[in-house]
């Protein structure tokens, strides 16, 4: 076709009559705005406007339309009105349908065909001319080619771009292309009656009277008042047309039931209209029929197509529209009410062929109420979705992208977040691009949340539960809850609930409702509709989202069959694997208990589970949420128990690794850290264990360093290393040498022995299993091994080693062992000396005193600064008098203190009292360090205080040793002294003549009253032995008299007031008896008689009498208790007395506890002969002291505070591991204190010794300075 060639226009459409002015615009302008109402003839007349205006002779002209059906039906009456000459010019192309050749000169398509060209073709160099049709609809596809055309006008200055649209917002799409001319085409219509027919609010189940029933009444209305002309009625859904026209044929054609499917035989054709249906289906509607035609359609004859012959449109005001809810990030596609401009363009389709009619399903005032406009597609959809799809057609970024209403930043920012978190990305690149799961997401239809959970349900075979559940989320919760009948209704869908999880309560009312398990298998007959509004009745479930529900899934189910591997299930799936797929969908709705029903969510949310859900009261530690609702609190809807180990394998890179303590670990032979993973500040894990050298290069080279330090510096690597040993066994030695001395300087630091392996190994080398690689390259390990040059600062002095001895020398050949450790404020820092247990006995805590020769002058300098400052100052300069007395001292010969105070004395005429010293400041490495160890060498205690080394021995082991030396000495049946020269211990040796300890002779004495030589290794209980043995053998020598003397020492009966206070008669009988024993020979305190002494003693007491000796015992032992009993009766009168005078000044529990003192009530086990005897002085003394008091209780009160000081001081005294010669002394003083307390309250008795306060303060002084 030429320019000249003749193009006919239909006369009747009102745009033709705005031909010139069309033509004229096209011609003048790249962009012109056609703008008229539907029916106008926009669609039809254009195209052949523009070939009019010359355009389409070198390339097409594309003309897009938002349907399929439009772009088939259009096409095909334009090719009709160009005749069958030029008809081979139009063609349409749609998906799986092209209907174009190289002739084709008008291409009809749908928006989305064009979109596609765009990858392939990015200057759409096929097409001289765009018509983008029906652009007030502003669904995505129409936004994304307005963008895209306002683009390519700049690279391409001879196309054509002519946007059509409804009388609504032109103005948007004139300042857009740079304020573009508009042309109005007003439409031709008749008068329309509007009728407003809301459903009756009476109605007691609003379910029953829904819009289906309504408009199907309204039709059966029509007939009745024989009313003529086709009907067009506008339904929300395809499953709703179905129904309706179901309903439809069986009220108006009773006989279609029995007929094959398409076949009617009477006048009224009852014809569905939607997007799905075939296209042969939906050319049928624009037919001409004989009788009257009904065509329920969608909102696709709202705009797009122009039904013939329409004289009623029935609106329910309904249509699915896609919204994105922003706050719960999900995309639903519900049933709404359309704006009242989309009720207008409904109402004009009844007013093209004659008066026409508009029956509403609702009312006036509804109506007004509604939105003007429909918002723009991009308005209420998920920007996640649009980035999608505008990546996945190329259109480039939508920041920059030239939207009419551009979307803002923050909106496309969550859009990429959203489009990451799902795993859509591919951001390897320099720019992000669709990932494998986005470009499946960008074939569905769906929310990308919702795809990318069907795309996981392929993954986990779960893809049948997982589509119904999908398809549940984008529409309304199909269970209602009236007000007046709340408790119903929660009964009633209890039955649908399934712990743990809100998810499965889905699939419950899904497979009720549809009656069909899952396995696929239909029942013989299904449920009649009548059958299935009863089921929802009693459900409390909305009838009209059930269908909505199995109109969604229909539609989905139908696209993933059009897609390479989705297969839905034939088995039911578990739990698991449909959550797993639920959950990649709503990674950001997780939530960790932190409290009953409370979670703590994403970016530190805290949400609370919604009443409603199965889970309330019963939620498990993790949960996910398909919905986060904010009133008062942020609540948590259709909730579920998850598992806390599904959500890392599904976020992937959205988890955040931290690590933390780095280390080596021994065992596997690598360095660990602790990793800890979260999602959105959620801890998924705390701590788990993972290789550090694989987690960054900068971790590997830590790794490496802590590989060294650890492993080859510390000695952690297990495993046989030639070069390691050899290693440790240098630093080791140099070690102990520098702990000896108490220095640093002579080994060299950590860091010199780091750059040592460092510069040697190769930088791969960070773990064992690198090391033995290699190794095994280098062939040998030889140029790792350290030499002294390697290592060491400068070597020790000569000789220094010498005062830091390894062991201690004392006598009886006993040799200690020494460890030392240069470890300030550890408790084995200084010198640590090994005491066998079996020594401990026979050592001397004193020679621990003078420590090492080494620690000696810096010991001594403390002790001299740490003097009372009165003293102190004496002794200036301290550092010089230390190094003068140093060199006097005799080291390990007595005690340190004791010479230091003698030295002190010799030459500054100063007495240093044993107090005066610091021993309790004295640093721990100037303090010995005392290791207890058993016979195997095990550690049974330490302490630096050797009075601490107190262990119980247990049952004597037998060593070998032990033994040999038994058969040596030990012999039985002895019955006189005849076992001369026997030492008083013998030292116990094993074969390598080490000395393991000491045997201690002793006489034994057996039950059967047989005398024997015995070895003990304990020698206080071989002095214990040999006291009853020696005794035993005295009594040998005087068979006759022994058998009396116990007769002997019996206290007669009669004498019972002398026995008060103490334990028992027959206890103080046997104190007595053991008492006279020891007294007549002499064995208390003096365990092994020599054998002259043995042998005089016997003589003796045989010239005296054993019998006689032993009654004077008697009677002086008699004598005190008579003594004790005149004073103790003296105290209970005088007691009396003073009660009767009311002199209470006198405290007489004093004198109570002062014959205690004088008597205790185990004297006979304590006291001796003379000890007796001054306590029989003492009673008299007190008994003076009484009287006195009484009398003058002031005078007796002053002695006594006199007294005081000499008395409080002893018994505040405790020394520390006190010497045989610090006891004496406390005994003396003891002594002289009763003899003072003679002197001060009994003159008359005069004292056995001269005593005085002078005389106990120089004694004091000797106890301090032995003490």
């Amino acid at each position: 076709m030429n320019k000249t060639s003749k193009i006919n226009y239909p006369d009747e459409l009102p745009i033709v009559t705005h031909r010139e002015e069309i033509i004229e615009a096209i011609t003048q302008h790249n962009v012109v705005v056609i703008s008229g109402d539907t029916g106008s003839g926009k669609t039809t007349q254009l195209p052949k406007m523009c070939l009019e205006a010359g355009r389409g002779q070198k390339r097409m002209i594309g003309c897009t339309q938002p349907r399929r059906i439009a772009a088939i039906t259009v096409a095909e009456r334009v090719a009709q009105e160009l005749g069958g000459k030029y008809s081979y010019l139009v063609g349409h192309k749609i998906r799986f349908q092209d209907r174009t050749t190289k002739n084709t000169k008008i291409k009809f398509m749908t928006d989305g065909i064009l979109l596609a060209e765009t990858r392939s073709d990015h200057t759409l160099r096929a097409y001289d001319t765009l018509i983008i049709d029906e652009a007030h609809e502003r669904s995505l596809n129409i936004d994304f080619l307005l963008g895209y055309a306002k683009q390519l006008l700049e690279k391409r200055k001879d196309l054509k771009v002519i946007i059509t649209s409804a009388t609504i917002d032109t103005e948007k799409f004139a300042a857009h292309f740079n304020n573009a001319p508009i042309i109005e085409v007003s439409g031709r219509t008749y008068p329309i009656e509007v009728l407003y027919r809301p459903a009756e609010e009476s109605k007691e189940d609003r379910e029953s009277n829904s819009y289906i029933d309504l408009a199907v009444q309204e039709v059966l209305d029509l007939r009745l008042k024989r009313e003529s002309g086709d009907i067009l009625i506008f339904m929300p859904t395809e499953r709703d047309i179905n129904e309706t026209v179901e309903l439809l044929n069986q009220e108006l054609n009773p006989l279609a039931s029995t007929k094959k499917k398409g076949l009617q035989k009477t006048d009224i054709r009852v014809l569905p209209l939607f997007g799905r249906l075939r296209a042969a289906d939906q050319s049928r509607v624009f037919r001409h029929f004989k009788g009257r035609k009904i065509v329920v359609a969608t909102n696709i004859a709202e705009t797009s197509v122009t039904v013939p012959g329409i004289r009623y449109v029935i609106d329910t005001g309904l249509a699915r529209l896609s919204t994105y809810n922003v706050r719960a990030r999900t995309t639903s596609m519900p049933v709404t009410a359309v704006s009242r401009a989309s009720c207008d363009q409904r109402k004009g389709r009844c007013g093209r062929v004659g008066p026409g009619t508009c029956i509403r399903l609702y009312s006036q005032e509804e109506f007004l109420n509604r939105p003007e406009f429909t918002l723009p597609e991009i308005k209420r959809s998920n920007l996640a979705e649009v980035i999608l799809r505008m990546m996945d057609l190329k259109l480039g970024d939508p920041a920059s992208f030239p939207f009419i209403e551009p979307p803002s930043a923050r909106a496309i920012r969550d859009g990429y977040d959203l489009l990451n978190e799902l795993g859509a990305l591919d951001s390897s690149g320099k720019e992000p691009r669709l990932s494998a799961k986005g470009r499946i997401m960008a074939m569905l239809p769906l929310d990308p949340r919702i795809s990318r959970m069907i795309i996981e349900a392929r993954e986990h075979n779960c893809l049948q539960e997982i589509v119904i559940i999908a398809s549940a989320l984008t529409i309304q919760d199909p269970r209602i809850r009236p007000a007046e009948a709340e408790g119903a209704a929660d009964q009633a869908h209890a039955e649908f609930k399934e712990l743990p999880s809100d998810f499965l309560s889905y699939l419950k009312i899904w497979k009720e409702f549809n009656n069909v398990p899952f396995r696929g298998q239909e029942k013989d007959k299904k449920k009649s509709r009548s059958q299935m509004r009863k089921f929802c009745r009693s459900h409390f479930l909305s009838y009209q989202r059930l269908r909505e529900w199995q109109d969604i899934y229909e539609q989905v189910s139908s696209t993933l069959r059009e897609e390479k591997g989705f297969t839905m299930n034939r088995t039911p799936a578990a739990y698991e694997n449909i959550h797993s797929a639920i959950l990649s969908g709503f990674l950001r709705n997780i939530g960790f208990r932190k409290g009953k029903n409370i979670y703590q969510g994403a970016q530190g949310k805290e949400l609370i589970l919604f009443p409603g859900s199965v889970l309330y009261n019963k939620g498990g530690q993790w949960i996910m949420a398909a919905e986060l609702v904010e009133t008062a609190r942020l609540y948590a809807r259709t909730a579920a128990n998850i598992k806390v180990d599904w959500i890392e394998p599904l976020a992937g890179s959205l988890c955040r690794s931290t690590y933390s303590s780095p280390r080596w670990e021994k065992k596997t032979g690598r360095v660990i850290a602790d990793e800890k993973v979260t999602l959105f500040g959620l801890v998924l894990v705390s701590a788990r264990k993972k290789n550090y050298a694989r987690i960054s290069e900068t971790t590997r080279q830590e790794a490496r360093d802590i590989f060294i330090h650890s492993a080859l510096l510390q000695g952690e690597l297990l495993g046989r290393y030639p070069f390691l040993e050899h290693n440790q066994g240098l630093v080791s030695r140099f070690e102990k040498i520098e702990d000896r001395l108490r220095q640093r300087n002579v080994l060299a630091d950590e860091y010199v022995l780091y750059k040592f392996y460092d510069t040697r190994l190769d930088p791969s080398v960070h773990d064992r299993a690198s090391l033995n690689r290699f190794l095994k390259v280098q062939q040998n390990d030889k140029f790792l091994f350290m030499a002294e040059r390697d290592i060491l600062i400068q070597p020790p002095e000569s000789g220094q080693l010498s005062d830091f001895p390894e062991q201690i020398s004392l006598p009886d050949n006993i040799a200690l062992k020494l460890n030392y450790s240069f470890d300030p404020g550890k408790d084995e820092d200084g010198v640590t000396v090994n005491l066998p247990l079996d020594l401990l006995g026979h050592i001397s805590p004193e020679v621990f005193e003078w420590l090492v020769p080494g620690l000696l002058p810096e010991k001594v300098i403390f002790l001299l600064k740490g003097l009372p400052k009165n003293v102190r100052k004496k002794l200036i300069p301290i550092q010089q008098t230390a190094e003068e007395l140093t060199k006097e001292l005799n080291i390990y010969h007595g005690s340190l203190y004791r010479r230091l105070e003698e030295l002190i004395f010799k030459h500054f005429r100063i007495k240093i009292q044993r107090n005066h010293w610091p021993m309790e400041q004295l640093p721990r490495h100037l303090q010995m360090r005392y290791q207890l160890r058993d016979s195997s060498g095990k550690k049974l205690m330490a302490s630096r205080n050797f009075s601490d080394l107190k262990v119980d021995k247990g049952p004597e082991q037998k060593s070998e040793s032990l033994a040999k030396l038994r058969e040596k000495w030990e012999r039985t049946n002895i019955t006189t002294w005849d076992f001369a020269n026997l030492p008083d211990k013998i030292p116990v040796q094993n074969a390598k003549n080490k000395l393991l300890g000491f045997a201690y002779p002793a006489l034994h004495l057996d039950k059967q009253g047989n005398i024997s030589l015995r070895l003990y290794s304990d020698p206080s209980e071989s002095r214990r032995a040999s006291r009853e043995g020696i005794l035993a053998l005295y009594s040998l020598q005087f068979p006759k008299q022994f058998k009396l003397l116990k007769k002997e020492c019996v206290l007669p009966p009669s004498l019972w007031a002398l026995y008060e206070g103490f334990d028992s008669r027959q206890k103080l009988n046997d104190d007595l008896y053991y008492f006279v024993l020891e007294a007549l020979f002499a064995c208390k305190n003096k365990a092994w008689p020599q054998k002259d002494e043995f042998f005089r003693l016997v003589d003796t007491l045989k010239k005296l009498g054993l019998l006689n000796r032993a009654r004077q015992l008697v009677d002086i032992v008699l004598q005190l208790l008579r003594e004790r009993r005149e004073t103790l009766d003296q105290i209970i009168r005088i007691k009396a007395m003073t009660l009767a005078k009311s002199r209470s000044s006198i405290n007489m529990n004093l004198f109570i506890d002062e014959l205690t003192e004088i008597v205790p009530a185990d004297f006979l086990r304590k006291f001796s002969e003379p000890q007796i005897s001054s306590a029989i002085r003492y009673c008299k003394a007190l008994r003076i002291r009484l009287e006195r008091a009484y009398v003058s209780p002031e005078k007796d009160k002053i002695k006594a505070e006199q007294l005081a000081p000499y008395a409080e001081r002893l018994k505040k005294l405790k020394p520390r591991d006190p010497s045989p010669a610090c006891l004496q002394l406390l005994q003396d003083y003891h002594t002289m204190l009763q003899e003072f307390k003679v002197s001060l309250f009994a003159q008359e008795m005069k004292t056995l010794f001269p005593v005085s306060a002078k005389r106990l303060e120089n004694k004091w002084q000797e106890i301090l300075y032995s003490c």
